[in-house]
C-alpha cells in the first residue's frame, strides 16, 4: 500500500486526471460531504462484498475515509482481495478540507 497526500491528489484532479475514489466510510459521513468517490464502507470490504469495484483490481484506486485509518484497513484488505494499486489518503476527508 502506498499513500498519497490531499494537496497531490486535489492537483491530480485538478489535471484532470482518471483517478477512482473509493470512500469507505458510512452513507451518513458520504452524505454529509464527499469528493465524488464510490461509496463502499469498511464492513462491505470486511465481508468481501467488493462487486462494485471489482473491475477497478488492476487501476489505481485512492481509498479515504474521514481520517486515514479506516482507508488504511481497507487498503490492506483490498490488496490481500487482489487489488494491484491501491493508495490511502493520509488525514482522509480532515486533511481534504484543512488543504
Amino acid at each position: 500500500m502506498t499513500t498519497i497526500s490531499s494537496t497531490e491528489l486535489k492537483q491530480r484532479l485538478a489535471e484532470n486526471e482518471k483517478i477512482n475514489l473509493l470512500d469507505v466510510r458510512e452513507p451518513a459521513e458520504h452524505e454529509q460531504f464527499n469528493i465524488g468517490g464510490i461509496l463502499l464502507p469498511l464492513g462491505n470490504i470486511l465481508g468481501l462484498q467488493t462487486d462494485d469495484i471489482d473491475e477497478l483490481k488492476n487501476e489505481e484506486l485512492v481509498v479515504y475515509c474521514k481520517s486515514g485509518n479506516r482507508s488504511m484497513q481497507a487498503c490492506l484488505m483490498l490488496e490481500s482481495m487482489g487489488f494491484s494499486n491501491v493508495k490511502n489518503l493520509t488525514g482522509g476527508m480532515n486533511e481534504w478540507q484543512a488543504v
